[in-house]
Parts: structure tokens; sequence; C-alpha cells
């Protein structure tokens, strides 16, 4: 699955640079044996985050792209979606990716949900249904937060230096740390739908979605 998210990646014509990290040798010689280039990482990271932090401070970019490994219906489509916040304004310092929920995904606690401001920056995200639709008025859009993100070096360097936030440790949702420090989040909308791979029901539904050209 990593050589295959891998390989979409690379196809975006915006990533001048796309390796493995991982704290796992077993993955890290898998990607050699394919030659995917790969970079062994510390094991006590607590988010990907923080793994992505320690790849910058090897390598110079003005915008680092992460992108899970258990991702293989990524486009470039989705990573131009990342990049393109940063390309418009200099004042963007992350960025992620927001799709409208289906039905099933809006009172699903695994699937983090989203709501933002008129600018497009998350004012919050949550495992619960956000927004409240108190009035039942039934026309309420929610967007299920896809965890893809980018972000400056100064960007990855705060996140680094700060301790875990309240909300992020009690949704378990790392990108809340930095709203709760005041950082602000771009977030993107994107019509292409992907699947983490979590369980075998997922892998089962994302070999699907590939098989049907996905």
């Amino acid at each position: 699955m990593i050589a295959h998210v891998y390989e979409r990646a690379s196809r975006c014509p915006l990533m001048a640079d796309v390796l493995v990290a991982t704290d796992a040798e077993e993955v890290a010689s898998v990607c050699r044996s394919l030659g995917i280039p790969a970079v062994l990482t510390s094991a006590s990271h607590p988010s990907g985050t923080d793994r992505v932090w320690e790849i910058a401070h090897g390598r110079g970019a003005d915008v680092y792209v992460n992108i899970q490994g258990d991702e293989p219906l990524v486009t470039s489509r989705h990573i131009e979606g990342l990049i393109e916040p940063f390309l418009s304004s200099r004042e963007t310092q992350v960025s992620t990716l927001k799709i409208r929920a289906t039905a099933g995904e809006i009172e699903d606690p695994n699937t983090p949900k989203v709501v933002c401001d008129l600018q497009g920056r998350a004012l919050y995200f949550s495992r619960h249904p956000i927004p409240y639709d108190r009035d039942r008025r039934e026309q309420v859009p929610y967007f299920k937060h896809l965890g893809l993100y980018a972000y400056t070096r100064a960007a990855l360097d705060r996140f680094h230096a700060l301790e875990p936030s309240p909300l992020e440790r009690m949704e378990r949702l790392e990108q809340l740390r930095f709203l709760e420090h005041g950082i602000p989040v771009t977030v993107a909308e994107t019509v292409d739908a992907t699947i983490g791979v979590d369980t075998e029901n997922d892998l089962r539904l994302a070999e699907a979605r590939l098989l049907a050209g996905g």
C-alpha cells in the first residue's frame, strides 16, 4: 500500500521530492527493495506532524506535505489543493482538506468533522457532529476532514515545540494543537473522496475503488 501511495503522490507536478518517513525498519526495508527513498525517524513521535518536523530538519523546502501511508486513493488534485493556499497567500501556515460528509459519516466518531469561517480557515475539528442543527433544518452541510496536511517549516517548528493541547488530547486530533495556540489552518474543499485504510473493510472498499479505476 505504501508503494502505491508513493507512486500516486509522485505524479503531482508540484512535488519536488517524495519520500517515505517511518520508524519501522520493516517498512524502510520494503521501500528500499522497491527503489523508494525511505528515511528512518524516531519512534518517539506522537504524531505524523512531529515525524514531518524531523524530516524538515534534513531537507529544505518551501512547503512540506504530509500524506499518510494508508491513503491509497490520494490524487494529484488533493496535493494541489493543499499547496494552492501557499501559492495564493504568503500568510498561509498550515493547510488541509475537507469534503462533504455522507449521512453515515456525520454521526461516526471515527470520522473527524470540521467547521470553517467565511475565509476558509478552520474554526474547530471534532469527532462530534458539528455544526449542531438546533432547528432541524436538515439543509446544514457537514464536512469531513481529510487527514492530509501541508505546512511551512516555521509552523512545524512551532507545533513540535508545543505540548499536546487540552482539546487535542480530549478529541485525539493533533490538528487542534494549531488552533488552540492561534495558528490558523486553511481548509480547502475537495470533491475527490478518499478511504483511509484502518480496517479490513476499508481495505476491501479501497481495492474495489482502485479496480474500478478510482
